[in-house]
């Protein structure tokens, strides 16, 4: 199951536990124990703007939990197997990640923007036993499932029962803290998503960081907006509040009056988004005309944050921002705290983690001393790296430290700040998305010869996904809606649409006959200067 069985030792995972990063103990352990000490407290509650809000205590979601997981078993879940599930972010997903750990099986998280041609890849890649989904997502699911020679069932709010006895756990065995738990997605330079392989534990470690960097307790009420298969998504949605106990509010689909109709609602204390998603919450007029004073703290990553709107929702809110640096593969190389000063909270992405030994190189030389260069770490927050060790070569260096796509500056203080990216990707509101990935789909238009996609920048999303193409004849027009249309007809991921679209009689090209795509990057520019 593991993508390197030698990515973390165990002298490693036995030092891991002395140090008290790791634990023994499960997230179905700690759903058992919140259920049992805080049985009728909310654990999840689904937000919708009508006000039909719905919960489930964590006696109810142990109960659900478990009653899914044998009828998961009934339906042929073993230990070891892999489930794939593609939901939306709502009560259910959560009590079906709980429940596939019970049955002693691995979560393969799709995510809910995935399109059918994303999600077909990533089970071929995963090869699971079986697909859960939404009702909303029936007929994508099937499709998707047909095409990666998958069953598929569909699971949804209406099938958590909560029956006051939970059926019994006899017949189940569940997965342990070092075990893989869950694979999740992440774009590669090939262009194809590739499978991370998580345990729970590097999650452990990574919510003590958390708990103390934001001075976070069981009160808190989270409400994270992040698509839950992800990292960001797992440890504010998942991980950490049922590490606490703590209670969590989701909204199935962003959205900035929503989020400040739920923070004001549910008195949310906890508020965890990327940048993009606090910009538009700002300049949204709902973030004045409610209440947003219960918020006590903002946990924000995944890219650069603009001061001065931050500054402005900290004295609008009274709020504590928080920034953090790492990925999906690594976990937390560095972090900031609430005894921060406001420059290095808003400035910096924090001091460096000393446990995850962050070290900088140029190739495979080691520049840590020059303060500048791209991040690689080992230590108790990273994954069990990809699944079937893809691109292992690439990720780890030749002494085994995980690599970071960034190029970063650390100052004489230890606090990290990004300074640019290594690799060919569109950073569009806190998601990379690989450039390689959107030309394969755009390729796809019949009347397309070649197509390079590049980062245009945005002053809300910080980039945005910009196409050039060369028709394959010359009197043909192409415009952006039909490409669009195409793909979506196609089964594409909303994430690799083209947002722009140039059409070139010929794409510029390097003199080893790639396309050039600096000259495209500073085409673009040129173009929304003028504009």
């Amino acid at each position: 199951m593991m993508a390197d069985p030698a990515v973390v030792s165990s002298a490693e995972a036995a030092h891991y536990r002395a140090a008290g990063w790791w634990t023994d103990r499960t997230l179905s352990d700690c759903v058992r124990r919140n259920a049992a000490g805080s049985p009728d407290k909310a654990a999840y509650v689904d937000f919708t703007p009508d006000s039909s809000d719905r919960a489930l205590t964590w006696s109810e979601f142990d109960n659900a939990a478990t009653n899914l997981a044998v009828r998961l078993h009934r339906l042929g879940v073993a230990p070891g197997d892999r489930v794939a599930v593609w939901h939306g972010d709502s009560i259910a997903i959560h009590v079906l990640l709980v429940a596939i750990e019970r049955c002693g099986a691995v979560s393969v998280g799709l995510g809910a923007r995935a399109g059918v041609r994303e999600a077909t890849q990533i089970m071929r890649t995963a090869q699971p036993s079986l697909l859960v989904s939404d009702e909303g997502r029936a007929a994508q699911a099937a499709q998707a499932a047909a095409d990666a020679s998958v069953r598929a069932v569909v699971i949804g709010a209406g099938d958590l029962t909560i029956d006051t006895a939970a059926a019994s756990m006899t017949e189940l065995s569940q997965v342990g803290p070092d075990d893989a738990f869950l694979i999740n997605s992440t774009s590669g330079t090939t262009g194809l998503p590739k499978c991370v392989v998580h345990n729970q534990n590097r999650w452990h470690y990574f919510h003590q960081k958390a708990v103390a960097n934001g001075e976070l307790t069981a009160d808190d009420v989270f409400l994270p907006v992040i698509p839950t298969p992800f990292g960001f998504g797992i440890w504010t949605s998942h991980t950490t509040p049922i590490y606490l106990g703590a209670t969590t509010v989701r909204i199935e689909r962003f959205d900035a009056a929503a989020t400040c109709a739920a923070i004001e609602r549910h008195r949310a204390t906890v508020l965890c988004c990327v940048s993009t998603q606090l910009m538009m919450i700002l300049a949204n007029d709902a973030s004045r005309e409610h209440d947003l004073s219960s918020l006590r703290v903002v946990f924000t990553g995944g890219e650069p944050l603009p001061y001065t709107q931050a500054a402005r929702f900290e004295e609008l809110t009274g709020v504590t921002i928080l920034q953090f640096y790492g990925s999906n593969e690594t976990g937390m190389l560095s972090a900031t705290t609430v005894d921060d000063s406001l420059h290095h909270r808003l400035r910096t992405a924090g001091r460096i983690v000393p446990e995850m030994q962050v070290r900088l190189f140029d190739g495979d030389d080691d520049v840590t001393k020059s303060g500048r260069g791209q991040p690689a770490c080992r230590g108790p927050a990273l994954s069990l790296g990809y699944l079937g060790g893809t691109d292992h070569d690439k990720l780890y260096t030749r002494d085994g430290w995980m690599r970071m796509g960034d190029i970063c500056d650390l100052d004489d203080d230890g606090y990290l700040v990004l300074a640019g990216r290594t690799s060919d990707f569109i950073l569009r509101g806190g998601k990379n998305i690989s450039a390689v990935a959107v030309e394969e789909v755009v390729a796809s238009h019949p009347a397309i010869a070649v197509a390079a996609a590049v980062a245009m920048p945005d002053p809300l999303f910080g980039e945005r996904v910009c196409v050039f193409a060369e028709l394959k004849n010359p009197g043909d027009t192409l415009v952006l809606s039909e490409l669009v249309e195409h793909l979506l007809a196609q089964g594409v991921s909303k994430e690799l649409l083209p947002e722009r679209l140039e059409v070139l009689d010929e794409l510029p090209r390097s003199s080893g006959g790639k396309i050039a795509k600096g000259q495209l990057r500073e085409t673009i520019r040129s173009i929304l200067e003028q504009s």
